[in-house]
């Protein structure tokens, strides 16, 4: 891809970016958790375009991110010439991850952040970056307890950007992603307290790209055991239950091994899974849409 002549005065945003691009030359080499969501690859852009191939993003492979959203991250990292090194493993066996508790995602970025430690450690890396923005401040998070317990920084959360002016400045920055719809992990699908296994990743991965293709942009298909509950955009629930289409997702969805199929008239809306729920006292807030972005 050709070179990007930055023109600063046109920038949205320009004083964020231009703290968050001396946060990279500061640092002089990085880590950024990268995986091909809008918050990460603007944070791999900006260090990139600040210190080159000293910044280094880190994607990591395991059973809850589907090969669909895995490629797509790999092709946009190649299209910029990202500095990109792949880590697998599995997060079905990290120690209570699969359990499916409260705090999930806390043992899933503990996971991952402990494994960017080590790889910061033998290249001689002191900084490692995360994605975090200012719309999670306050909200329900396991995951940011890691990344303190692991000195992550957060340059856009620390730099106010929200989402929405990450978008605008990702927008600016020629990133193809820039309106891409968010896509936490596909563990976040699952209901909490009900186990998550391969079978039901599978599900909820080939339910959702099944609906995709049929046009609909945002969706989730939320795995509650038996019973699918699928959310779309407001907008596209007449379309959703048209009796023609309404025939071929329930179709679809009981070959995926669901015995219910519903349909939730609030449409799409991030953290549904967390509606109502009360987090025990003294644990750290998280939203089920943080883990991948």
């Amino acid at each position: 891809m050709a070179s990007l002549t930055i023109v600063w005065e046109e920038l949205p945003h320009k004083e964020a970016f231009a703290q968050i691009f001396d946060r990279f030359r500061q640092c002089g080499r990085a880590i950024v958790a990268y995986s091909g969501g809008v918050d990460s690859t603007l944070l791999l852009k900006i260090g990139t375009l600040a210190i080159g191939e000293a910044c280094l993003g880190v994607i990591a492979r395991s059973e809850t991110l589907s090969d669909e959203e895995s490629e797509a991250a790999l092709a946009l990292a190649r299209d910029h010439d990202f500095n990109l090194y792949t880590i697998r493993y599995s997060e079905l066996e990290i120690e209570n991850y699969a359990a499916n508790p409260l705090n999930r995602c806390y043992f899933c970025k503990h996971e991952l952040f402990s494994r960017l430690t080590r790889i910061a450690g033998e290249l001689g890396i002191q900084t490692i970056i995360d994605g975090s923005n200012a719309d999670d401040v306050g909200d329900w998070r396991p995951g940011m307890q890691a990344a303190a317990e692991l000195n992550v920084v957060s340059p856009l959360r620390d730099s106010g950007l929200t989402k929405e002016a990450i978008r605008d400045l990702a927008r600016a920055l020629c990133l193809g992603n820039w309106d891409k719809p968010s896509a936490p992990c596909l563990a976040s699908r699952i209901a909490y307290g009900l186990a998550i296994d391969k079978t039901k990743l599978t599900q909820v991965a080939e339910g959702e790209r099944f609906l995709r293709q049929h046009g609909f942009r945002v969706v989730r298909v939320r795995h509650h055991d038996t019973i699918a509950r699928i959310e779309v955009s407001p907008s596209d629930l007449p379309r959703l239950v048209e009796p023609a289409m309404r025939e071929r997702v329930v179709a679809h969805l009981r070959e995926l091994g669901f015995r219910h199929v519903t349909v939730d008239l609030l449409g799409y809306r991030s953290g549904s899974l967390n509606e109502g729920l009360v987090k025990p006292p003294g644990e750290t807030p998280a939203n089920e849409e943080s883990p991948k972005e």
